[in-house]
């Protein structure tokens, strides 16, 4: 049995961590984000290169459209993070530019198999793509856009009172598994949209669900 003090520990270092965790990711976040975005604003525009790779809908921009909303946002969304406000909107924004990238840079053009696929997962281009570090970025957003900016953000002083914590239920499953995997579409076309629709299914069912009269009472 733990002694009393460990016991009690546990719960303590729990609310440091809800404040101090999410912290650190947006800070370093924001910072990568600043610097991609401070690189294109004081650079030249290479999307033209590879305007043809770039995913749906993104493909029917011109290079330049794609070039200042990415600068922008990169710059206006590192900011919003790093101040932890609209955390979980501009995590999302930032998943999906970063899936963008991803595919438009840094997914190989030509692959058979998840073995060859993977031997793009490194920090230098081998002519096997070089997704490592965008794929870190994105299990970084994900803990911000399921967790929000934390305690030490301007999200929990604009709250007046947080609500109660419920349970995700199909709803709350249904809509992550959309909004994550339709984006990845881009990347892998088959799970990506199994995931999708697995999504809109749990979504759906929760709407049936709550479309259903309540059961009659009878009478005593």
């Amino acid at each position: 049995m733990l002694p009393p003090f460990i016991t009690r520990l546990g719960p303590r270092i729990d609310r440091v961590g809800a404040s101090l965790s999410p912290l650190g990711l947006r800070i370093l976040l924001a910072w990568e984000f600043y610097e991609a975005g401070i690189e294109k604003l004081h650079g030249q525009n290479w999307f033209a290169d590879i305007a043809q790779r770039f995913p749906f809908p993104f493909s029917r921009l011109s290079p330049d459209l794609n070039w200042t909303m990415a600068t922008w946002l990169e710059l206006s969304c590192s900011l919003a993070l790093l101040l932890g406000l609209g955390t979980r909107a501009v995590a999302y924004v930032l998943w999906v530019l970063t899936v963008v990238a991803i595919a438009a840079v840094h997914w190989p053009e030509h692959w058979s198999g998840l073995a060859e696929l993977w031997r793009g997962y490194a920090i230098s281009d081998q002519g096997y793509g070089n997704f490592k570090l965008p794929l870190i970025y994105l299990a970084m957003l994900l803990p911000l856009m399921l967790g929000g900016g934390g305690s030490l953000s301007l999200d929990r002083l604009f709250r007046h009172a947080a609500p109660d914590l419920v349970r995700g239920g199909s709803l709350g499953w249904g809509v992550v598994a959309f909004a994550l995997c339709l984006p990845l579409i881009a990347l892998l076309p088959l799970p990506a949209t199994i995931g999708a629709l697995i999504g809109l299914a749990s979504i759906a069912l929760h709407l049936a669900k709550s479309r259903r009269p309540a059961p009659a009472l009878s009478a005593a």
